[in-house]
């Protein structure tokens, strides 16, 4: 795994590679679960976030409306992103519709992990085309490979795209500030989903998160 040392056209394309790989389950689960391959391929290219895709096919035809809603719940922290990633990229017109389209996990990550803005830009469009076209490709591999893939478990797939996010995000978190608001958000997604369905925990810990990130540096503050 590149570091975050590393170039940022090397970065970017690791996270694109192992983002992937965990596209392939995707694409397994969704046509095992009913999906047609260009509905599923549909699901990638438009909805594009691993989360609530899994979370959609997860619910699928039997209730479509629990599975938009969960989908939505599971995405609502890209809105997040957004927000953060706005006044780094200051993008208008059609850059700023593919600028919202591409603003995942992954591509927030990338750019957080840099330090000057012109890496922050550069770090948020290679991975995001990486990703786009790595998970994209890997839907319709996983689509085409249907039931011998299955349980995205069985290669551990489900952890790829995890571990890469954990090794980004890692310099960040050993700073006090950092590691506090990251335990808080694990405390709180693990606590949440003990009684809540899937997408609230890790909205609701995202929430968290924040606060605790803002009485810290308040704090320091005065």
């Amino acid at each position: 795994m590149t570091t975050t040392n590393g170039k940022v056209s090397n970065v970017a394309l690791s996270v694109g590679l192992a983002t992937g790989v965990y596209g392939i389950s995707f694409g397994a689960l969704s046509v095992t679960a009913g999906f047609d391959i260009w509905q599923t391929i549909a699901l990638s290219v438009l909805m594009f976030s691993g989360g609530s895709q899994f979370a959609f096919v997860a619910v699928g035809f039997t209730d479509l409306a629990a599975a938009v809603t969960s989908a939505w719940l599971v995405g609502v922290r890209n809105g997040f992103y957004a927000l953060s990633l706005a006044p780094v990229l200051e993008t208008k017109g059609v850059r700023k519709i593919l600028a919202a389209q591409l603003s995942i996990d992954e591509t927030a990550a990338v750019s957080a992990s840099r330090e000057s803005l012109d890496e922050q830009r550069k770090g948020f469009w290679l991975t995001g085309i990486s990703v786009f076209v790595f998970w994209n490709l890997a839907t319709i591999l996983g689509a085409l490979l249907g039931q011998q893939v299955g349980d995205p478990q069985t290669f551990g797939l489900d952890a790829a795209a995890a571990a890469a996010l954990f090794a980004l995000v890692w310099p960040r978190i050993q700073k006090s500030t950092g590691a506090i608001v990251a335990a808080t958000a694990v405390t709180g997604s693990a606590l949440f989903s003990m009684v809540l369905p899937s997408g609230p925990p890790v909205l609701l810990a995202a929430l968290c998160a924040v606060a605790a990130g803002f009485v810290l540096d308040r704090g320091k503050g005065e």
